[in-house]
């Protein structure tokens, strides 16, 4: 087996071991289905999607590619609020109705969920038959691991601390990702709180490929062929890359928010819970210095509450009021195509 056909490519039907990271919102078939065709696997994030928008976005990427995909889920964690009284939600969304107001947006009514059901997302994801079935913030039961085993579906899990990895491993998953905590957006911590869990990329790798014995993949940090490089040299089997995609002209990501990723504002990013609830990586903007000093509501109602003008922020270029999540290495791009990236990471088994 050579560097450059490591094991993960058998695993997964793919050609190179390069994964899109599967963003929250801003994930598009087009920059999934490039990165597939280009012998990479593309991930697709589904957080806040019905069943029906699963199944039609799956539909959608196998129209766009004949390729292995992922689909990507949220595992619950136990700590969501699913119900406030209306006096709170009225407390939370008085904070955030100035904005609501320079979009020119309506005060939303208080919500019967804040996001959708966690088991018709799995049961369409599973119904979708992509080829890899990826999760964040936990293990998948075994009932669901088993399930998609019998699909032929191959079941990733996501790890922040060796500890995360071990469990994974015995829950049955086939590959685990190794996520330090240069990685752009949320910390997928949970076994213990994600400020505990800030272990860096280079130094969570190799302990991890120490712990268990499936493949690992790493992520966080890697934006060109020296990261690729460094990251198979500690051992993983393949790297996952985030802002490096996101910045490229295939992602939902829009200009304004792209034209930030190749700026000199990426060059300093902040953990914050302002936005969502959870800690996540992202550039510092006006959002997130005036939300970091007023009260803000629990996950998932802030990420839903927030979420009531984010998108109109992005489509008006508002980068102001948008979440403008992004890795440590994000100053290391230099590409617009995901093909150039992939060709760009891909020119680090020459260091092989």
């Amino acid at each position: 087996m050579t560097a450059t056909q490591p094991r993960i490519t058998e695993l997964f039907g793919t050609d190179v071991p390069v994964v899109l990271g599967p963003f929250g919102g801003v994930s598009s078939v087009e920059l999934t289905a490039a990165v597939s065709n280009g012998g990479g696997l593309g991930s697709f994030g589904l957080y806040g999607y019905s069943a029906d928008a699963i199944l039609n976005t799956a539909a959608q990427l196998k129209q766009a590619t004949d390729r292995p995909f992922a689909l990507n889920l949220w595992v619950p964690t136990g700590d969501e609020t699913t119900s406030l009284p209306q006096a709170d939600f009225d407390r939370y969304l008085a904070t955030l109705k100035p904005y609501l107001d320079e979009l020119g947006l309506p005060v939303p009514a208080m919500p019967d969920r804040y996001m959708p059901d966690y088991d018709e997302q799995v049961a369409a994801t599973l119904e979708a038959g992509p080829a890899v079935v990826s999760f964040v913030f936990g293990v998948p039961a075994p009932e669901l691991v088993e399930d998609a085993h019998r699909r032929g579906i191959v079941v990733v899990g996501t790890a922040t601390t060796t500890a995360e990895a071990r469990a994974l491993e015995a829950g049955g998953v086939d590959a685990v990702v190794a996520s330090g905590m240069e990685s752009g957006g949320h910390r997928v911590s949970f076994l213990k709180p994600a400020e505990e869990s800030l272990i860096g990329t280079i130094a969570l790798v190799p302990q991890v490929v120490d712990a268990v014995t499936i493949p690992v993949i790493a992520a966080g940090g890697i934006a060109d062929r020296r990261g690729y490089a460094a990251a198979r040299a500690l051992g993983a089997d393949a790297v996952q890359v985030g802002s490096a995609f996101l910045a490229t002209r295939e992602s939902a990501a829009v200009p304004a928010y792209r034209a930030v990723l190749h700026s000199s504002a990426a060059r300093e990013t902040v953990l914050t819970r302002t936005l969502s609830g959870r800690l996540a990586r992202g550039i510092p903007n006006r959002i997130i210095a005036e939300l970091s000093e007023r009260e803000t509501a629990p996950f998932p109602v802030q990420n839903w509450l927030t979420g009531r003008f984010r998108p109109e922020a992005a489509a008006q270029g508002n980068t102001d009021l948008m979440s403008l999540w992004a890795g440590q290495a994000t100053p290391l791009i230099r590409h617009d195509t995901a093909a150039d990236v992939l060709a760009e990471l891909l020119a680090g088994n020459q260091a092989l």
